[in-house]
């Protein structure tokens, strides 16, 4: 089916008083109920697909409560309700995705907690077999990809009915998802903010209670960022734990890993044991965990040591938002008894910014020549967004020499901050140095110096790269909103493989500061 056009920008009011979605019992009570008014309707999926998380709507599949086609036709029907608003999904597969869900197995013969669920891929790395697959460029208007992609697979084999794709920027180049080929995505909280990005337009699907979870990368935050920016959980997990198989061994150097953004923990978890683990020819990998992830979720063998701190890593002063979201994450972990004390590495965060950006350029430049090879011939110009062309001129005039160097003096970042975790099994940050920014903040006029941009958008994300440089885990965790009703992330980091000491943690945070009942403006609920 087509795409769909950004539509009228008026907001549609929430509904009050929602019970969490992560108390499985409450709703399925509640549910049943429903199920009897409705039957005549056949409206059951409708009833209960914005209120319940990803395993819950499983769930409901398994024991019959709904069917895996009634969870897809209540999505598309909240997709197409609420879409125009926020500019979210850009490619509808509502036939395709309707297919799936009559094949799905029936609740005498489930194969995994996410069966049934509706789902969205962000367009990019996570390719769907003849499918469009843009990444939100003009330049690959027309592209179409060719076998679907490892992950997809996997997303596939564990039930997820995948009824579209999602906006970004262009190439994910940027904490803004306002493509000029798409239009900029609206965030449920507020239109006129950003949704960050680059998987902005998940986050904006997710918040909005279109899907409940949906699909996502993060090459420098982009798992994270939008997370904080929409009031989501957003894990960005180790480096090389999902696959980006066949096509790619690695992204942007090492940098991007891919996974989901959801409203609960325990999706996010749930959806990282069916995807984690290597493909074939994967050039590293992580062994299992000593639980399943789901498992592991609120569950801490022993008291923590966590590290906090209010400013960036090179002791930048932070909006007071952000200030007052990490001051309330620490005291709460003290709380749960953990020991928490103030700390931060002693990073130079000039090298880091400095060696960081060359190597994005040389990964924008990278990029831009594969994109080249799918279309056959050279872009011009005007088909490429200013950033874009800027980031990737510049990458192309940074020698192999130098960008080695960069990732060298990376790595040495990278063993400073594990020595620091020899002492710390978690780190608290604020997600991002400031709450949501308008929409149009970091417009790159043409000629701009493509580093000072950069500058502008570190502002905005101090915290989140160095993981991405580091390899190590990272989730942005909805832990605070501002006074006018925007949500602020709380980012946690582990050690390199220890995603389920991040989401041990993060269950219990979400047990005692529940966020499952805030619903933005913009909401099927």
């Amino acid at each position: 089916m087509s795409s769909p056009e950004a539509a009228a920008l008026d907001v549609c009011p929430s509904i009050p008083g929602t019970p969490p979605p992560t108390v499985v019992r409450r709703c399925r009570y509640r549910v049943r109920g429903r199920r009897r008014r409705d039957e005549a309707g056949g409206r059951r999926g409708m009833s209960v697909a914005a209120e319940v998380d990803a395993v819950g709507q499983a769930e409901l599949v398994r024991e019959g409560e709904v069917t895996s086609e009634e969870l897809a036709r209540a999505a598309i029907s909240r997709i197409e309700a609420l879409n125009p608003r926020i500019n979210a999904v850009i490619h509808y597969m509502f036939d395709e995705g309707l297919a799936a869900a009559r094949r799905a197995p029936s609740a005498a013969a489930p194969t995994g907690p996410l069966h049934g669920v509706p789902f969205l891929l962000k367009d990019l790395l996570a390719e769907y077999a003849g499918q469009p697959y843009r990444a939100g460029s003009r330049f690959l208007e027309g592209n179409v990809s060719s076998e679907d992609a490892e992950l997809t697979r996997r997303y596939k084999a564990a039930g997820l009915i995948i009824l579209g794709k999602t906006n970004l920027p262009e190439m994910a180049v940027g904490p803004s998802t306002e493509p000029v080929l798409f239009g900029a995505t609206r965030n449920p909280w507020n239109p006129d903010m950003s949704t960050g990005g680059s998987s902005g337009g998940a986050a904006a699907a997710v918040a909005a209670g279109l899907v409940p979870l949906a699909h996502a990368n993060d090459g420098g935050g982009s798992i994270r960022i939008p997370a904080s920016c929409c009031g989501l959980v957003g894990l960005k997990p180790s480096r090389g734990r999902n696959p980006l198989g066949p096509r790619y061994g690695e992204v942007w150097g090492g940098l991007v890993a891919e996974h989901v953004v959801s409203r609960s923990v325990r999706d996010t978890a749930a959806a990282l044991d069916a995807t984690h683990g290597p493909d074939t020819g994967a050039p590293y990998w992580f062994g299992n965990p000593p639980t399943t992830f789901l498992e592991a979720t609120g569950r801490v063998d022993r008291p923590l040591t966590i590290a906090f701190t209010e400013h960036t890593y090179g002791g930048n002063a932070i909006h007071e938002e952000c200030r007052v979201a990490v001051r309330h994450a620490a005291a709460l972990c003290e709380s749960l008894g953990h020991k928490v004390v103030e700390a931060r590495p002693a990073i130079d965060e000039d090298v880091l910014f400095g060696n960081f950006t060359r190597m994005l350029a040389v990964a924008v430049a990278a990029g831009l020549r594969d994109v080249t090879r799918l279309r056959g011939r050279e872009p011009r110009e005007d088909e490429i967004e200013p950033l874009v062309w800027l980031m990737a001129r510049r990458g192309e005039n940074i020698s192999g020499g130098e960008y080695l160097t960069a990732v060298q003096d990376l790595q040495a970042v990278s063993r400073q901050v594990a020595r620091f975790h020899e002492d710390f099994d978690v780190m608290l940050t604020p997600t991002l140095g400031l709450p949501p920014v308008p929409i149009g903040s970091f417009v790159t006029e043409p000629g701009a110096d493509p580093f000072e941009v950069r500058r502008r958008m570190w502002s905005f994300a101090p915290f989140t790269q160095l993981q991405n440089a580091t390899g190590q885990p990272a989730v942005s965790l909805p832990l605070h909103w501002t006074a006018d009703g925007l949500p602020v992330g709380v980012q946690a980091v582990a050690r390199l493989g220890e995603e389920h000491i991040l989401l041990g943690l993060a269950g219990q945070l979400e047990a005692e500061a529940p966020w499952a009942h805030r619903r933005p403006p913009i909401s099927a609920v």
